[in-house]
């Protein structure tokens, strides 16, 4: 396969309190745009990822030593819609990210979360690599990753700033679509995830804003935070 050339941005990930993510909600959406999937009243939508891992946990056990560079794959929908299902690629390199993404087909879907990867007919590009890489990796799913989220952007270095909450692990389903999934809430207790993401400079006034919030910076993964409980 043709080797790829990524762009990579800055991801900073922090802790902060339910009441200082409203306050910094209010003050961001002055300046900033709310995410085009906003869906609830308070500006929030629901994500549901199924990441895919080894066997042997490799993914998640290279995310708890802290190896430099590392990739994975995942499943992603938003508000339960069958109708934008999305297969994504995050590579991970210190605190920089790339990610690709496509979109999939539901019948696609069905057939990765069924093992069915021959009856995928002519894959191309995203598709066609992570085929490849289940199969001569043993790529199986994983874990199934929920929660809810709110998102600012604003178009000056592609900034995007998020808040995410109600954050819930899927353990053994790793059906997206099931109603019925049992769940297993893995919010910390009045706070929530905040993660700040941009190109080459955050813009100043932008800056100042985050700074004058309370928040301690951590090396937040909500997927190894809901795969290590299984």
């Amino acid at each position: 396969m043709e080797k790829k050339k990524y762009k990579y941005r800055h991801e900073l990930k922090f802790k902060i309190s339910n009441s200082a993510a409203k306050v910094l909600q209010q003050k961001l959406s002055l300046i900033m745009q709310p995410d085009k999937f906003a869906y609830y009243t308070d500006g929030s939508y629901v994500i549901k990822s199924l990441y895919f891992d080894d066997r042997e946990s490799k993914s998640y056990y290279e995310k708890m030593d802290g190896v430099l560079y590392r990739k994975k794959y995942r499943i992603r929908i938003y508000n339960d819609d069958k109708s934008f299902i999305r297969l994504e690629k995050k590579m991970k390199h210190n605190n920089y990210t790339a990610k690709e993404q496509m979109l999939i087909s539901e019948d696609i879907y069905c057939k990765i979360l069924e093992g069915k990867l021959d009856e995928i007919e002519e894959p191309k590009g995203l598709l066609e690599e992570f085929i490849y890489d289940s199969k001569t990796k043993g790529l199986v799913p994983s874990i199934i990753v929920g929660y809810h989220r709110i998102a600012f952007t604003y178009p000056v270095s592609d900034v995007r700033i998020t808040f995410d909450s109600n954050i819930e692990s899927g353990l053994y389903n790793y059906d997206l679509f099931d109603s019925q999934m049992p769940t297993y809430n893995l919010d910390e207790k009045g706070k929530q995830v905040l993660e700040v993401k941009f190109n080459e400079v955050l813009p100043l006034h932008i800056a100042h804003i985050l700074n004058d919030i309370p928040s301690c910076r951590e090396a937040v993964s909500k997927f190894a935070l809901c795969r290590s409980i299984k």
